[in-house]
């Protein structure tokens, strides 16, 4: 599949996304619309581009846009905050 944009590429919203394509983030939901920013976190195999929207830093939202629906801004990594690293295997007990 030939696509747009790579993962980890940050991102411009050009629309605001449909209600039934955010997974919310934060308690209570931030309004996610057009001119936000964040990065290509996953390409779905439908080739719509699974977007974390990023604010202030912080993970505000992840939502499903179309190719033409967003504008490369910067092929580098928008946020700076640290994911834990999650091993499953470490709570796995004898």
């Amino acid at each position: 599949m030939n696509t747009k944009y790579k993962r980890h590429e940050k991102v411009k919203l050009l629309i605001d996304p449909l209600e039934e394509d955010l997974e919310y983030y934060t308690n209570p939901p931030e309004k996610i619309k057009a001119g936000m920013f964040g990065k290509i976190n996953v390409i779905l195999p439908n080739g719509k581009y699974h977007v974390e929207v990023i604010e202030n830093k912080k993970t505000i939202a992840y939502a499903v846009m179309d190719e033409d629906q967003i504008e490369l801004i910067d092929s580098r990594v928008p946020d700076e905050h640290e994911e834990k690293v999650e091993d499953w295997a470490d709570e796995v007990k004898d």
